[in-house]
């Protein structure tokens, strides 16, 4: 397994959790503590997937996926929002296009199906690939609009 994963939380040890699971399946990681810093990073870094935290200082990661969305260099990348996951985020996520939703505390083996998943890896294990299949803890994948 391979791909580089852009990880977005302002929570230093959510970071480094993910990070570290991530490393462990052979993802290459890059971190960042915010959605700025997440807009400052990404052309350098051209991840496949962006894993983003909804509350975060100076960019929130609804707004830093409606700016990924917005450039066109990076509206393809799939995103991530890995967070409280509130009706209100989903609804915030799904609105800036947001591909799919975790819900913390999340169990590590649930978020590396999610990425498998994102990068397009093909079928993995209790994931038939249909719209509202989800591993568990996880939120409906939300629809990607037209465009």
């Amino acid at each position: 397994m391979s791909g580089r994963v852009l990880v977005v939380d302002d929570n230093k040890v959510i970071r480094q959790l993910i990070r570290v699971n991530l490393e462990l399946e052979g993802f290459e990681v890059v971190t960042a503590a915010d959605g700025a810093e997440c807009l400052e990073i990404v052309h350098r870094v051209r991840p496949d997937v962006v894993t983003l935290d909804v509350v975060m200082p100076r960019l929130d990661g609804l707004q830093a996926a409606a700016r990924l969305r917005a450039d066109v260099r990076t509206r393809d990348i799939p995103i991530a929002i890995i967070s409280a996951c509130t009706q209100l985020e989903v609804d915030g996520g799904r609105a800036a296009g947001v591909d799919a939703f975790l819900a913390k505390p999340f169990e590590p083996a649930e978020m590396v199906r999610l990425v498998r998943r994102l990068m397009g890896c093909g079928q993995v294990e209790g994931d038939e690939g249909l719209p509202g299949v989800r591993t568990p803890g996880e939120v409906e994948p939300a629809a990607r609009p037209a465009g």
